[in-house]
Protein backbone atom coordinates (compact mmCIF):
# COMPACT_ATOMS: atom_id res chain seq x y z
CA UNK A 1 0.00 0.00 0.00
CA UNK A 2 1.64 3.32 -1.03
CA UNK A 3 1.94 6.41 1.42
CA UNK A 4 -0.66 8.26 -0.49
CA UNK A 5 -2.81 5.73 0.26
CA UNK A 6 -2.19 5.81 3.77
CA UNK A 7 -2.09 9.40 4.06
CA UNK A 8 -5.36 9.47 2.57
CA UNK A 9 -6.66 6.84 5.36
CA UNK A 10 -5.21 9.00 8.23
CA UNK A 11 -7.44 11.95 7.10
CA UNK A 12 -10.39 10.10 6.97
CA UNK A 13 -9.73 8.67 9.99
CA UNK A 14 -9.06 11.98 11.49
CA UNK A 15 -12.01 13.34 10.09
CA UNK A 16 -14.23 10.48 11.77
CA UNK A 17 -12.39 11.11 15.08
CA UNK A 18 -13.46 14.57 14.99
CA UNK A 19 -17.08 13.66 13.83
CA UNK A 20 -17.42 11.86 16.86
CA UNK A 21 -15.95 14.51 19.28
CA UNK A 22 -17.88 17.64 17.51
CA UNK A 23 -21.33 15.61 18.38
CA UNK A 24 -21.03 14.73 21.75
CA UNK A 25 -19.59 18.40 22.13
CA UNK A 26 -22.64 19.70 20.94
CA UNK A 27 -25.34 17.94 22.40
CA UNK A 28 -23.43 17.85 26.15
CA UNK A 29 -23.36 22.03 25.31
CA UNK A 30 -27.45 22.06 24.91
CA UNK A 31 -27.87 19.47 28.19
CA UNK A 32 -28.44 22.46 30.18
CA UNK A 33 -31.25 23.76 27.52
CA UNK A 34 -33.16 20.18 27.89
CA UNK A 35 -33.21 20.70 31.19
CA UNK A 36 -34.78 24.09 31.53
CA UNK A 37 -37.05 22.94 28.64
CA UNK A 38 -38.52 19.62 29.99
CA UNK A 39 -38.15 21.15 33.07
CA UNK A 40 -36.59 18.46 34.89
CA UNK A 41 -34.08 17.65 37.81
CA UNK A 42 -30.70 16.99 38.08
CA UNK A 43 -31.48 13.61 39.30
CA UNK A 44 -33.90 13.11 36.14
CA UNK A 45 -30.95 14.28 33.90
CA UNK A 46 -28.68 11.48 35.21
CA UNK A 47 -31.21 8.81 34.56
CA UNK A 48 -31.38 10.24 30.86
CA UNK A 49 -27.84 10.42 30.82
CA UNK A 50 -27.86 6.35 31.73
CA UNK A 51 -30.47 6.00 29.08
CA UNK A 52 -27.14 6.88 26.97
CA UNK A 53 -24.79 4.90 28.46
CA UNK A 54 -26.82 1.80 28.10
CA UNK A 55 -26.99 2.67 24.22
CA UNK A 56 -23.29 2.96 24.26
CA UNK A 57 -22.50 -0.29 26.19
CA UNK A 58 -25.12 -1.51 23.86
CA UNK A 59 -22.91 -0.36 20.57
CA UNK A 60 -19.75 -2.31 22.33
CA UNK A 61 -20.45 -5.65 21.03
CA UNK A 62 -21.75 -5.68 17.84
CA UNK A 63 -19.25 -3.08 16.53
CA UNK A 64 -16.43 -5.51 17.87
CA UNK A 65 -17.78 -8.24 15.78
CA UNK A 66 -18.86 -6.37 12.74
CA UNK A 67 -15.82 -4.53 12.19
CA UNK A 68 -13.58 -8.15 12.48
CA UNK A 69 -16.09 -9.50 10.39
CA UNK A 70 -16.73 -6.99 7.81
CA UNK A 71 -14.08 -4.72 8.55
CA UNK A 72 -13.68 -1.31 10.80
CA UNK A 73 -14.11 0.69 7.40
CA UNK A 74 -17.13 -0.31 6.52
CA UNK A 75 -18.56 -0.10 11.00
CA UNK A 76 -16.88 3.53 10.88
CA UNK A 77 -19.29 4.40 8.05
CA UNK A 78 -22.22 2.97 9.16
CA UNK A 79 -21.60 4.67 12.95
CA UNK A 80 -21.28 7.76 10.90
CA UNK A 81 -24.67 7.06 9.46
CA UNK A 82 -26.19 6.64 12.50
CA UNK A 83 -24.75 9.75 14.31
CA UNK A 84 -26.04 11.80 10.96
CA UNK A 85 -29.93 9.78 11.61
CA UNK A 86 -29.89 10.22 15.47
CA UNK A 87 -28.73 13.74 16.39
CA UNK A 88 -31.85 15.71 15.15
CA UNK A 89 -34.03 12.79 17.19
CA UNK A 90 -32.23 14.26 20.03
CA UNK A 91 -33.57 17.84 19.15
CA UNK A 92 -37.30 16.86 18.51
CA UNK A 93 -37.38 15.33 21.73
CA UNK A 94 -41.26 16.34 22.95
CA UNK A 95 -41.11 14.70 26.71
CA UNK A 96 -38.75 13.54 28.95
CA UNK A 97 -39.62 9.53 27.25
CA UNK A 98 -38.72 10.79 24.03
CA UNK A 99 -35.78 12.64 25.53
CA UNK A 100 -34.19 9.05 26.90
CA UNK A 101 -35.30 7.36 24.22
CA UNK A 102 -33.16 9.73 21.64
CA UNK A 103 -30.12 9.63 23.86
CA UNK A 104 -30.43 5.96 23.89
CA UNK A 105 -30.02 6.06 20.24
CA UNK A 106 -27.69 8.59 20.04
CA UNK A 107 -25.31 7.15 22.77
CA UNK A 108 -25.66 3.59 20.39
CA UNK A 109 -24.27 5.66 17.33
CA UNK A 110 -21.28 6.90 18.95
CA UNK A 111 -20.32 4.27 20.59
CA UNK A 112 -20.76 1.80 17.55
CA UNK A 113 -18.50 4.47 15.74
CA UNK A 114 -16.32 4.76 18.50
CA UNK A 115 -14.99 1.36 18.41
CA UNK A 116 -14.64 1.29 14.57
CA UNK A 117 -12.70 3.96 14.51
CA UNK A 118 -10.60 3.01 17.16
CA UNK A 119 -9.72 -0.25 15.49
CA UNK A 120 -8.88 1.23 12.01
CA UNK A 121 -6.29 3.72 13.89
CA UNK A 122 -4.54 0.38 15.31
CA UNK A 123 -4.21 -0.78 11.96
CA UNK A 124 -3.13 2.88 10.54
CA UNK A 125 -0.46 2.50 13.41
CA UNK A 126 0.49 -1.17 11.99
CA UNK A 127 0.77 -0.06 8.36
CA UNK A 128 2.81 3.63 9.54
CA UNK A 129 5.32 1.97 12.09
CA UNK A 130 4.82 4.43 13.87
CA UNK A 131 2.09 5.78 17.03
CA UNK A 132 -0.66 8.32 15.56
CA UNK A 133 -2.95 6.96 18.52
CA UNK A 134 -2.56 9.85 20.77
CA UNK A 135 -3.18 12.58 18.11
CA UNK A 136 -6.12 10.83 16.93
CA UNK A 137 -7.59 11.37 20.33
CA UNK A 138 -6.15 14.87 20.54
CA UNK A 139 -7.99 15.46 17.36
CA UNK A 140 -11.04 13.74 19.17
CA UNK A 141 -10.57 16.46 21.87
CA UNK A 142 -10.75 19.24 19.51
CA UNK A 143 -13.90 18.35 17.32
CA UNK A 144 -15.46 18.43 21.19
CA UNK A 145 -13.84 21.32 21.95
CA UNK A 146 -14.98 22.98 18.79
CA UNK A 147 -18.83 21.07 19.26
CA UNK A 148 -18.92 22.87 22.64
CA UNK A 149 -18.02 26.09 21.67
CA UNK A 150 -20.31 26.08 18.56
CA UNK A 151 -23.25 24.60 20.33
CA UNK A 152 -22.81 27.21 23.20
CA UNK A 153 -22.71 30.02 20.48
CA UNK A 154 -25.95 29.01 19.11
CA UNK A 155 -27.52 28.80 22.29
CA UNK A 156 -26.89 32.23 23.14
CA UNK A 157 -28.30 32.91 19.60
CA UNK A 158 -31.62 31.33 20.60
CA UNK A 159 -31.44 29.13 18.04
CA UNK A 160 -33.42 26.36 18.41
CA UNK A 161 -31.56 22.70 19.59
CA UNK A 162 -33.58 21.12 16.25
CA UNK A 163 -32.08 23.49 13.94
CA UNK A 164 -28.34 23.27 15.46
CA UNK A 165 -28.68 19.34 14.93
CA UNK A 166 -29.76 19.42 11.67
CA UNK A 167 -27.45 22.36 10.58
CA UNK A 168 -24.70 19.27 12.19
CA UNK A 169 -26.22 16.41 10.24
CA UNK A 170 -25.70 18.53 6.71
CA UNK A 171 -22.46 19.38 7.41
CA UNK A 172 -21.56 15.35 8.62
CA UNK A 173 -23.29 14.23 5.22
CA UNK A 174 -20.39 15.82 3.07
CA UNK A 175 -17.66 14.96 5.53
CA UNK A 176 -19.02 11.53 5.46
CA UNK A 177 -18.83 11.70 1.35
CA UNK A 178 -15.61 13.09 1.27
CA UNK A 179 -14.27 10.46 3.57
CA UNK A 180 -16.20 7.26 2.96
CA UNK A 181 -14.14 6.17 0.20
CA UNK A 182 -10.49 7.14 1.83
CA UNK A 183 -10.25 4.47 4.33
CA UNK A 184 -7.99 1.48 4.12
CA UNK A 185 -9.82 -1.45 2.27
CA UNK A 186 -11.91 -3.59 4.50
CA UNK A 187 -9.42 -6.69 3.90
CA UNK A 188 -6.96 -4.66 5.67
CA UNK A 189 -8.21 -5.67 9.29
CA UNK A 190 -10.94 -8.28 8.58
CA UNK A 191 -10.49 -11.48 11.05
CA UNK A 192 -12.68 -14.37 11.96
CA UNK A 193 -13.67 -13.78 15.56
CA UNK A 194 -11.10 -16.53 17.60
CA UNK A 195 -12.96 -18.62 20.53
CA UNK A 196 -10.24 -18.43 23.09
CA UNK A 197 -9.71 -19.91 26.69
CA UNK A 198 -10.33 -16.54 28.84
CA UNK A 199 -6.99 -15.79 30.52
CA UNK A 200 -6.16 -14.86 34.15
CA UNK A 201 -5.86 -11.20 34.41
CA UNK A 202 -2.89 -10.04 36.99
CA UNK A 203 -3.91 -7.88 39.75
CA UNK A 204 -1.83 -4.89 38.18
CA UNK A 205 -4.14 -4.70 35.27
CA UNK A 206 -7.15 -4.32 37.55
CA UNK A 207 -5.86 -1.44 39.31
CA UNK A 208 -4.74 0.24 36.42
CA UNK A 209 -8.34 -0.15 34.79
CA UNK A 210 -9.43 0.78 38.02
CA UNK A 211 -7.03 4.55 37.76
CA UNK A 212 -8.74 4.80 34.32
CA UNK A 213 -12.37 4.69 35.37
CA UNK A 214 -11.11 7.18 38.07
CA UNK A 215 -9.70 9.23 35.08
CA UNK A 216 -12.83 8.95 32.91
CA UNK A 217 -15.13 9.36 36.11
CA UNK A 218 -13.57 13.12 36.06
CA UNK A 219 -13.47 13.44 32.50
CA UNK A 220 -17.39 12.31 31.97
CA UNK A 221 -18.42 14.74 34.90
CA UNK A 222 -17.05 17.97 33.18
CA UNK A 223 -18.54 17.00 30.42
CA UNK A 224 -21.95 16.53 31.61
CA UNK A 225 -21.88 18.58 34.10
CA UNK A 226 -19.84 21.51 33.95
CA UNK A 227 -22.32 23.26 31.94
CA UNK A 228 -25.55 22.65 34.30
CA UNK A 229 -23.34 24.00 37.23
CA UNK A 230 -22.56 26.92 35.67
CA UNK A 231 -25.74 27.86 34.23
CA UNK A 232 -28.16 26.63 37.63
CA UNK A 233 -25.41 26.80 40.21
CA UNK A 234 -23.73 30.23 39.09
CA UNK A 235 -26.27 31.83 37.06
CA UNK A 236 -24.59 32.65 34.12
CA UNK A 237 -25.22 33.41 30.68
CA UNK A 238 -26.02 30.04 27.71
CA UNK A 239 -22.37 31.09 25.95
CA UNK A 240 -20.24 31.68 29.55
CA UNK A 241 -21.85 28.25 30.60
CA UNK A 242 -19.75 26.46 28.07
CA UNK A 243 -16.48 28.37 29.02
CA UNK A 244 -15.88 25.53 31.97
CA UNK A 245 -15.93 22.69 29.53
CA UNK A 246 -13.92 24.94 26.53
CA UNK A 247 -11.15 25.33 29.22
CA UNK A 248 -10.98 21.45 29.76
CA UNK A 249 -10.63 20.75 26.17
CA UNK A 250 -8.41 22.93 25.06
CA UNK A 251 -6.06 21.42 28.34
CA UNK A 252 -6.75 18.04 27.30
CA UNK A 253 -5.99 18.69 23.24
CA UNK A 254 -2.98 20.26 24.40
CA UNK A 255 -2.09 17.77 27.09
CA UNK A 256 -2.84 14.66 24.43
CA UNK A 257 -0.53 16.54 21.45
CA UNK A 258 2.46 16.70 24.53
CA UNK A 259 1.63 13.39 26.25
CA UNK A 260 3.92 11.06 24.40
CA UNK A 261 7.18 13.72 24.65
CA UNK A 262 6.60 13.91 28.48
CA UNK A 263 6.13 10.59 29.23
CA UNK A 264 9.35 10.17 27.63
CA UNK A 265 11.20 12.74 29.48
CA UNK A 266 9.32 11.88 33.08
CA UNK A 267 7.93 8.61 32.60
CA UNK A 268 4.49 7.66 32.83
CA UNK A 269 3.91 6.51 36.32
CA UNK A 270 5.54 10.34 37.31
CA UNK A 271 2.44 11.39 34.66
CA UNK A 272 -0.11 10.03 36.65
CA UNK A 273 1.03 10.40 39.63
CA UNK A 274 1.13 14.34 39.03
CA UNK A 275 -1.69 14.49 36.89
CA UNK A 276 -3.69 12.43 39.66
CA UNK A 277 -2.61 15.52 42.20
CA UNK A 278 -2.90 18.85 40.11
CA UNK A 279 -6.99 17.48 38.79
CA UNK A 280 -8.01 16.33 42.36
CA UNK A 281 -6.23 19.52 44.42
CA UNK A 282 -7.29 21.72 41.49
CA UNK A 283 -10.72 20.48 41.17
CA UNK A 284 -10.73 20.76 44.41
CA UNK A 285 -9.78 24.46 45.22
CA UNK A 286 -11.99 25.84 41.99
CA UNK A 287 -14.95 24.26 44.10
CA UNK A 288 -14.02 25.71 47.09
CA UNK A 289 -13.56 29.37 45.64
CA UNK A 290 -17.05 29.02 44.00
CA UNK A 291 -18.07 31.16 40.98
CA UNK A 292 -17.74 30.98 37.29
CA UNK A 293 -14.10 31.73 37.64
CA UNK A 294 -13.48 29.27 40.20
CA UNK A 295 -15.05 26.93 37.92
CA UNK A 296 -12.93 27.24 34.99
CA UNK A 297 -10.26 27.35 37.55
CA UNK A 298 -11.34 24.07 38.52
CA UNK A 299 -12.35 22.52 34.91
CA UNK A 300 -8.49 23.93 33.85
CA UNK A 301 -6.55 22.07 36.37
CA UNK A 302 -8.99 18.71 35.64
CA UNK A 303 -7.71 19.23 31.97
CA UNK A 304 -4.29 19.27 33.11
CA UNK A 305 -4.25 16.23 35.33
CA UNK A 306 -6.73 13.87 33.28
CA UNK A 307 -5.50 14.62 29.54
CA UNK A 308 -2.48 11.82 29.43
CA UNK A 309 -3.78 9.52 32.06
CA UNK A 310 -6.12 7.08 29.68
CA UNK A 311 -3.54 6.87 26.44
CA UNK A 312 -0.84 6.29 29.27
CA UNK A 313 -2.21 3.65 30.87
CA UNK A 314 -3.11 1.60 27.68
CA UNK A 315 0.01 2.35 26.62
CA UNK A 316 1.53 0.76 30.13
CA UNK A 317 -0.99 -2.03 30.25
CA UNK A 318 0.73 -3.08 26.80
CA UNK A 319 4.16 -2.85 27.83
CA UNK A 320 3.70 -4.41 31.60
CA UNK A 321 2.17 -7.51 29.50
CA UNK A 322 5.26 -7.74 27.00
CA UNK A 323 7.60 -7.38 29.90
CA UNK A 324 6.35 -9.22 32.94
CA UNK A 325 3.66 -11.40 31.53
CA UNK A 326 4.72 -13.13 28.29
CA UNK A 327 2.65 -16.41 28.19
CA UNK A 328 0.26 -15.36 30.57
CA UNK A 329 -1.47 -12.24 29.12
CA UNK A 330 -1.32 -11.22 25.43
CA UNK A 331 -0.96 -7.16 25.54
CA UNK A 332 -3.83 -6.82 23.71
CA UNK A 333 -5.58 -8.69 25.94
CA UNK A 334 -4.32 -6.40 29.04
CA UNK A 335 -5.19 -3.28 26.82
CA UNK A 336 -9.00 -5.10 26.39
CA UNK A 337 -8.86 -5.39 30.65
CA UNK A 338 -7.82 -1.91 31.23
CA UNK A 339 -9.90 -0.08 28.53
CA UNK A 340 -13.11 -2.18 29.51
CA UNK A 341 -12.93 -1.29 33.45
CA UNK A 342 -11.90 2.42 32.30
CA UNK A 343 -15.08 2.80 30.04
CA UNK A 344 -17.34 1.98 32.40
CA UNK A 345 -16.75 5.24 34.25
CA UNK A 346 -17.69 7.15 31.55
CA UNK A 347 -20.74 5.28 31.26
CA UNK A 348 -21.85 5.37 35.05
CA UNK A 349 -19.66 8.26 36.33
CA UNK A 350 -22.10 11.01 35.11
CA UNK A 351 -25.25 9.85 35.74
CA UNK A 352 -24.28 8.76 39.73
CA UNK A 353 -23.13 12.72 39.57
CA UNK A 354 -26.57 13.28 39.11
CA UNK A 355 -27.91 11.19 41.94
CA UNK A 356 -25.74 12.75 44.19
CA UNK A 357 -25.77 16.04 43.35
CA UNK A 358 -29.45 15.45 44.45
CA UNK A 359 -28.75 14.61 48.17
CA UNK A 360 -25.87 17.19 48.55
CA UNK A 361 -26.07 19.59 45.51
CA UNK A 362 -24.06 19.63 42.62
CA UNK A 363 -21.25 21.86 43.12
CA UNK A 364 -20.29 19.56 46.10
CA UNK A 365 -20.89 16.49 44.05
CA UNK A 366 -18.10 17.38 41.88
CA UNK A 367 -15.83 16.99 44.84
CA UNK A 368 -16.12 13.09 44.08
CA UNK A 369 -13.86 13.50 40.94
CA UNK A 370 -11.59 15.71 42.56
CA UNK A 371 -11.06 13.27 45.30
CA UNK A 372 -10.73 10.30 42.61
CA UNK A 373 -8.32 12.47 41.33
CA UNK A 374 -5.91 11.82 44.51
CA UNK A 375 -6.57 8.02 44.65
CA UNK A 376 -5.34 8.14 40.93
CA UNK A 377 -2.09 10.19 42.16
CA UNK A 378 -2.14 7.32 45.27
CA UNK A 379 -2.83 4.52 42.96
CA UNK A 380 0.15 5.52 40.09
CA UNK A 381 2.79 4.69 42.70
CA UNK A 382 1.88 0.73 41.90
CA UNK A 383 2.53 1.54 38.49
CA UNK A 384 5.73 3.32 39.48
CA UNK A 385 7.62 -0.09 40.63
CA UNK A 386 6.16 -2.00 37.70
CA UNK A 387 8.07 0.23 35.60
CA UNK A 388 11.55 -0.76 37.81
Amino acid sequence: MSRNELLRARIATTLAFMMNGFSVGIIVSQLPDYKFHLQISNGALGTALFFMAAGVLSALGPSGRWSAKHGSARVTILGSVAIILSMPLVGISFNYISFCIALYLFGFAIAFQDVAMNTHAVTLEQRFKHRVMSTFHALYSVGALAGSACGGLMAQLHVKEIIQECLVSVLFVVVLLYMKSRFLPASSDQQEPRKLKRPRRPTIFWVMGLLGMSASIGEGSAGDWGGVLARTTFHTSPFVGTLPYICFSITMVTGRFLGDRLAHKFGPGQLLFFGGLFAGLGLGTGLLIGGIGGEIFGWLFLGIGMCTVIPMIYSEAGKIAINKFTGTIAPSEAVATVSGISYFGFVVGPPIMGYISEAITLRWAMLVPAALGLCLAAGSRYVIRQEK
